[in-house]
């Protein structure tokens, strides 16, 4: 069966290589052929993460998906990744398909409140409701939580199916690396501009607990300035788990907006394949994941979450028996070994008759 898998990025891409890439080995052994034909390059990417707009380049990823699906063999189906033209209306996109042929869409973000909430009124009236018409003409919506889900039911989808943005738990080993300094690491990943939204606003906070624990901040991939408390490290896909690995608390505050509803609380599986207790927002599918007082902490306003993290820090055995919790519950629920199967299965059964 040939599947033509229309990524939003390369491999760099976060949700192109969670969302889709990773499944390949699964989905090959359930006899798919699979082609990958993403939107955007890993320079995009390098560039946004720099600070640099893509200015004239931006019309060759238009031109190049419009070749993508003008020559391309016709598949059996299409796994496509929130939309096919980036700020285009969606009759361009249905126009551009190939008739005939199933689409399962993709959706590990809050996407349509770009559209939907942006602040020119021009934006909304024209691709306020793109992404419910996306959703609507595919045959099955794989939904990253239930909040994006809902959306697809609102925009009257025939089928969606909730599928959690998902870790290789063999990827993930739950030894903890102690620094050498033997100073206790309070740890978040991401990405500069992540960083910026959710992390800068707790660093009031943080840095004078840190100082006062005895302890260090650590931050991967987000492009921070290094202060004494504060250690930033590079992000690179073959290193991400043995940086986490060396923190002991991994840390993801959100705000509680709409944008912010549709995140899929992927570093918090990765924290917990790691063995790591987390202190997140109750905010979203954050709330589902992490078990309150079993795999971590929800914490609402700087006093909970001052509270929750120095008491993680005062005490190693609790930090331990959480964050074992934790990986028990990614092994179940939140692994690539769990969901490879489902997802090739759920792909399958977008072509049977």
């Amino acid at each position: 069966m040939r599947l033509l898998v229309l990524s939003r990025y390369c491999r760099l891409g976060a949700s192109s290589r969670l969302r889709m890439m990773q499944y390949l080995p699964w989905l090959e052994a359930a006899g798919f052929e699979v082609t990958i034909a993403p939107f955007f390059d890993d320079g995009y990417l390098e560039r946004l993460y720099c600070g640099r707009k893509p200015g004239f380049r931006a019309a060759s990823y238009y031109l190049k998906r419009i070749r993508q699906l003008r020559r391309a063999s016709p598949p059996d189906l299409i796994w496509l990744e929130k939309e096919v033209l980036p700020w285009l209306p969606a009759g361009m996109e249905q126009w551009l398909l190939p008739a005939g042929i199933p689409v399962v869409s993709d959706y590990d973000d809050a996407i349509f409140h770009r559209y939907d909430l942006h602040r020119s009124l021009v934006i909304r009236r024209v691709l306020g409701r793109k992404i419910d018409h996306v959703m609507a003409r595919s045959a099955l919506v794989l939904a990253g939580n239930p909040y994006l889900a809902a959306r697809a039911v609102s925009a009257g989808t025939p089928r969606v199916e909730i599928v959690p943005t998902v870790v290789d738990i063999s990827a993930y080993d739950a030894a903890h690396l102690h620094a050498e300094d033997g100073m206790a690491r309070i740890g978040w990943i991401g990405t500069p501009s992540t960083w910026r939204q959710y992390m800068e606003p707790m660093m009031p906070m943080l840095s004078p607990l840190a100082r006062e624990s005895g302890a260090k901040l650590r931050a991967v991939g987000a492009g921070a300035t290094l202060t004494p408390e504060l250690e930033v490290m590079p992000w690179a896909e073959n290193t991400e788990s043995a940086l986490i690995q060396g923190m002991d608390i991994g840390l993801m505050p959100l705000d509680d907006t709409p944008w912010s509803r549709g995140k899929c609380g992927y570093k918090i599986i990765q924290y917990m394949a790691c063995g790591l207790p987390v202190v997140a927002s109750p905010v979203g599918v954050n709330s589902d994941i992490v078990e309150d007082g079993v795999t971590g902490f929800l914490a609402s306003t700087p006093a909970e979450w001052r509270q929750a993290i120095a008491r993680l820090l005062r005490d190693p055995e609790l930090r331990h028996r959480m964050g074992s919790a934790g990986r028990r519950r990614v092994e179940e629920r939140y692994s690539l070994q769990v969901w490879g199967p489902r997802v090739a299965d759920l792909l399958h059964s977008a072509v049977r008759p």
